[in-house]
């Protein structure tokens, strides 16, 4: 029987290891080149060669990832969606835009997700419970599993607010020096669109990546303001925001943009100084719990270890000798 256990949650815990490597891998591709249709991209390069190819020899030259686990994360997605409240998908997506986006992943597919990696919490626990010498109790084996199950199933809200959290803080720390070239841009002569490029062709970065993206869907018709709108709202960030409002107002009173990107500029040098000093104030506090657990017992072991033994061996000697 605890074969058979044993058998079937391995099942399980391969497949959803699998799913989160490729979900993984597929979002580490995707955050480093534009997503693109790999059917079409066949089905182009078998048009160029002068091939004829039907479209289901395509698809089974996708990977097995491709062909099979994405689908059924999808479907399990779809199936979710149906139980899933409406503010709850609309916060997902707005959770999902603010990360970047990543894995090119819609909200029914990334809450799909956390029942895949629940199983995978749980199923772990429950072989780990089955293959010891000794089986675990049943009742603490259900109320681990339980537990890990629940672990798992927030895991990937903790990992997409730990995305957020990086890219507003790299864009936050790159906006100073960003501004800065903006502004020397300006000041040579250029207009704010083409500083706007220069900028996204001098770094590799998520602001620059935006100020990118911002310029293009310019480029496609859509009014500056819009774009500089929704460009701060796919970020969150209330420095960016900040900077949004004020290119705006520049424009609309016509004030000198230099000059507004030079006080930009220096406001953003100022904030981030600031959160630095704020960081470095909040680490004593932050040390406090590994040093009371960690660093205080070993010492406290250290220094009373050779007392304790000497009046454990005089008491000792004492109790034998009387």
């Amino acid at each position: 029987m605890n074969i058979v256990i044993g058998l079937f949650v391995g099942l399980i815990i391969i497949g959803g290891i699998a799913a989160v490597v490729v979900v993984g891998l597929r979002a580490s591709r995707n955050s480093q080149q534009d997503e693109s249709d790999p059917l079409m991209e066949r089905l182009a390069e078998a048009s160029q060669r002068g091939e004829v190819v039907s479209l289901e020899a395509i698809e089974l030259q996708q990977p097995f990832a491709e062909r099979v686990l994405i689908p059924i994360i999808k479907r399990i997605g779809d199936i979710s969606t149906r139980f899933t409240p409406q503010n709850l998908l609309v916060e997902t997506t707005r959770k999902l835009e603010l990360a970047g986006n990543p894995g090119k992943l819609d909200a029914a597919t990334f809450l799909s997700t956390r029942f895949v990696v629940a199983a995978l919490f749980g199923g772990l626990l429950l072989l780990f419970s089955r293959l010891g010498a000794e089986p675990w109790p049943i009742g603490r084996t259900f109320l681990l599993t339980i537990v890990f199950a629940v672990l798992g199933f927030n895991f990937p809200g903790l990992w997409l607010q730990s995305r957020i959290s990086s890219r507003q803080n790299e864009v936050r720390k790159a906006m100073p020096d960003a501004l800065d070239l903006l502004t020397i841009c300006v000041e040579a002569g250029l207009g704010f669109d083409a500083a706007m490029a220069k900028v996204g062709d001098k770094w590799e970065n998520e602001l620059s990546l935006m100020f990118t993206r911002c310029i293009r869907e310019v480029q496609l018709g859509k009014p500056q303001r819009e774009a500089l709108r929704d460009m701060e709202s796919r970020l969150g960030l209330p420095e960016l925001t900040s900077f949004v409002a004020a290119v705006i107002q520049s424009q609309i009173l016509g004030v000198s943009l230099s000059k507004v990107l030079r006080i930009q500029s220096d406001q953003m040098r100022v904030k981030r100084r600031q959160r630095a000093e704020e960081l470095a104030h909040q680490a004593p506090v932050k040390m406090i719990i590994p040093m009371a657990f960690l660093t205080f017992p070993s010492i406290m072991i250290i220094m009373l270890a050779p007392a304790g033994f000497q009046i454990a061996q005089a008491f000792g000697g004492g109790v034998g000798g009387g």
